[in-house]
C-alpha cells in the first residue's frame, strides 16, 4: 500500500541520504555528446542546384512592377 501513488512503470528507489542520487550506472557517452557543439551543415548538391534554378526562374520571369 505504500506505493499506491506510483504508476506501474515507476520503480521505488531507496536512497541512503536525501541529497544523494539513486545508484544507477551512467552512460559515459552522454556527457561528451551533450557538450559537443554542432557546426554549420553544408547544403547538399541538389539543394544548391534547386536554389540556383529558382533564382534563374525568378530572374527570367520577373515582373516590371517588382523593380
Amino acid at each position: 500500500m505504500a506505493n499506491k501513488g506510483l504508476s506501474k512503470r515507476q520503480k521505488l528507489t531507496f536512497r541512503s541520504e536525501p541529497s544523494q542520487r539513486a545508484l544507477k550506472p551512467r552512460n559515459p557517452l552522454v556527457v561528451p555528446a551533450r557538450l559537443r557543439v554542432a557546426g554549420p551543415h553544408k547544403k547538399s548538391t541538389s539543394a544548391k542546384r534547386q536554389q540556383e534554378r529558382l533564382a534563374l526562374l525568378n530572374a527570367l520571369f520577373k515582373r516590371p512592377e517588382d523593380e
